[in-house]
């Protein structure tokens, strides 16, 4: 009978590192691979999660069953790491064409493409595990020693993946370069094993493995500009209007600007927030704004009222740069950007210092659960001054259950609150941007912009209803929006 090849207690903990750590690479850098098609939500991680977790169940389960079958389990080793780079590098071109017909934020959209983007390499990378473990248990009196040490490694090597993709190598590398870096590993690992049995391969088959997908990957089509630490970003002008830019983030329009006229608001929410500005008394402002974006509003506060200091806590810095070298921001004494999380650094803010606090941050077309808490708003209430108002742009679909439960966590703070909206949006036919006012004394009035309505008083207390407030406790953004087409 044919005995199993020994396999050295280094290079076997190596293969199990190795294997499992691409595992969670691969999981890292496919919900930023899926974000631009079907966008960074919940459901999103949800799905990618879901389905690597899937994948590494069926891949260990087979490699197991495979192992016992083959009198010499050391040969499955090599095959399993060469097509897991195979795999792996044909992901970013799969995904970029798949992508374009998938695109959409419905559930079967959202696991179909995180099944095309991991679910084949994790599994062939999952199986090399067990058929490691078979190798190992040659001493039946050390089996669990055996087990434990391997799943120990395996576990370590899914953390220090984890840490280095999300802290290092997504500040350092696009996600191209991620995925053929780590096909051309497993490809160079799966070679190396047939060279320490003394086995040869061609050299030409090895650069086949490690380029594959290239060829493809460069003709597909790259929703991306700029990929940044947290988004896909690109930025595209305007037919009809020469000035014109859009910026798009993980395929969605976050905001437009025009580069010669800074008071153009192209956008129904930014001259719905602009008209209560407008009303305000005539002079400089102290503004806030949670959320940079395409620097649209401060931009406009600027050019409508000269001498407004406007502090900017925008998340990404790559973005920042983007809107200097294609948007033409321009930041000094007046317009300054703190960058970091906003929740984090608008506590850093001096209580009473502000006059407008805009909230117009967003994940995709999600506000981050952490903005949308009844504690963030008591903050916002915290910086402003006692006449201050905070304006929070709102996206929502026909049900209107996220925007509802918003604007009851804004009533919950403030004393004043009222919601801009198309009429159309209110009576829950369309889905749309809300704006939503919210200060500590009495709103002025003002005239309802001529494409939305302004709800107050009764009328909003009646649309909303039984909604609960969102805490840092209880706040589902994701969920609430997922019901709302």
């Amino acid at each position: 009978m044919t005995t199993a090849t020994p396999l050295n207690n280094r290079v076997a903990a190596g293969l199990v590192f190795l294997s499992s750590g691409a595992v969670l690479v691969l999981e890292v850098a496919g919900l930023r691979l899926v974000g631009p098609y079907v966008g960074v939500t919940l459901e999103t991680s949800s799905a990618v999660i879901g389905v690597a977790l899937g994948a590494i169940a069926y891949g260990a389960w087979t490699g197991g069953w495979l192992a016992d079958r083959r009198l010499d389990p050391a040969k499955l080793l090599s095959p399993l790491l060469l097509l897991g780079a195979l795999a792996t590098a044909a992901t970013l071109p799969i995904v970029r064409i798949a992508g374009e017909w998938l695109r959409g934020t419905d559930p079967t959209s959202v696991l179909l493409l995180a099944m095309l983007a991991l679910f084949v390499p994790a599994a062939l990378l999952s199986a090399v595990t067990p058929v490691v473990v078979k190798l190992q248990l040659g001493d039946l009196a050390h089996t669990g020693r055996v087990v434990g040490r391997l799943s120990s490694v395996g576990t370590l090597g899914a953390i220090t993946a984890t840490l280095g993709t999300g802290f290092v190598l997504v500040a350092t590398a696009p996600t191209s370069g991620i995925l053929f870096g780590l096909a051309g590993v497993l490809a160079l690992a799966g070679f190396g094993l047939m060279g320490y049995w003394r086995k040869r391969a061609p050299a030409v088959t090895a650069l086949a493995v490690i380029a594959a997908g290239v060829p493809v990957a460069v003709f597909a089509p790259d929703p991306c500009e700029v990929e940044t630490a947290y988004h896909c970003a690109s930025v595209a002008v305007d037919r009809h209007r020469p000035s014109g830019r859009t910026l798009l983030l993980n395929g969605a329009q976050h905001s437009y600007v025009d580069l010669d006229d800074p008071a153009h608001l192209e956008y129904a929410y930014t001259r719905w927030i602009a008209s209560y500005v407008d009303e305000l008394p005539p002079g400089r402002l102290d503004a806030l704004h949670l959320g940079g974006g395409g620097f649209t509003l401060p931009r406009y506060l600027a050019a409508a009222r000269p001498g407004t200091d406007s502090v900017v806590l925008e998340l990404d810095a790559a973005l920042v740069a983007l809107d200097r070298q294609r948007l033409g921001l321009v930041t000094g004494p007046e317009l300054r950007v703190v960058t970091g999380d906003a929740r984090v650094n608008l506590h850093r803010e001096p209580s009473g210092s502000r006059d407008l606090v805009i909230g117009d941050a967003f994940g995709h077309l999600v506000v981050p659960w952490h903005l949308a808490t009844r504690e963030l708003t008591e903050d916002v209430r915290r910086v402003l001054r006692p006449g201050g108002v905070y304006a929070l742009n709102v996206i929502d679909g026909k049900a209107r259950r996220f925007v509802r439960a918003e604007v009851a966590t804004v009533a919950s703070v403030f004393a004043h609150v009222a919601l801009i909206a198309p009429p159309a949006a209110l009576r829950g036919e369309t889905g749309s941007n809300f704006v939503v006012l919210g200060s500590p004394e009495p709103l002025r009035p003002f005239e309802a912009p001529i494409d939305a309505r302004v709800l107050t008083g009764d009328g909003l207390r009646d649309f909303i209803g039984d909604a609960a407030v969102l805490t840092d406790d209880y706040a589902p953004v994701d969920q609430l929006l997922t019901y709302s087409p």
